[in-house]
């Protein structure tokens, strides 16, 4: 099994287990709202967090496996060739997007919210750990496109 067969499966492994954690913490914030009639103080958060982490991750996910929104009008109009370069393109934009913004931009907002020490209300988290998905993420979209590159049947 290659490396990206890995990544893929790791990857919808995590997502379904942040998924299940979260219907079970959503569970039981209604459990404790509605039946024992004393919310729970933390749920709130915790569903918020986990739905970022799903949001992102699942991002890198669906760009890992092409199956993220495109708009097809304009490149089905082109001849075969030019839909080669239009999408090698595409993918090198999104490649440097993910550089830019996911990676770097957000390992800064990690490295700043990490030093000034912040933590979230409820859960006294360090929201580091919450942001940290956005730079993981931007490495995995990386990784898929220049993977996607340098196969020459992918694009």
């Amino acid at each position: 099994m290659g490396i990206r067969k890995k990544i893929d499966r790791l990857l919808a492994n995590l997502l379904v287990g942040i998924m299940s954690i979260m219907v079970l913490n959503v569970l039981w914030q209604v459990c404790s709202r509605f039946i024992i009639g004393s919310p729970s103080s933390f749920t709130d958060e915790l569903a918020r967090y986990l739905m970022i982490w799903i949001g992102i991750l699942g991002a890198a996910y669906v760009a890992g496996q092409h199956m993220h929104v495109a708009i097809e009008i304009f490149p089905k109009r082109l001849r075969k060739s030019s839909q080669k370069k239009l999408r090698r393109l595409v993918a090198i934009l999104i490649i440097l997007f993910c550089l830019s913004a996911m990676v770097i931009g957000g390992s800064r907002l990690v490295y700043i919210t990490y030093v000034l020490g912040q933590k979230s209300p409820a859960l006294q988290l360090p929201l580091s750990l919450v942001y940290l998905v956005i730079p993981i993420s931007g490495l995995l979209i990386i990784y898929y496109k220049v993977s996607d590159l340098l196969k020459k049947d992918s694009l």
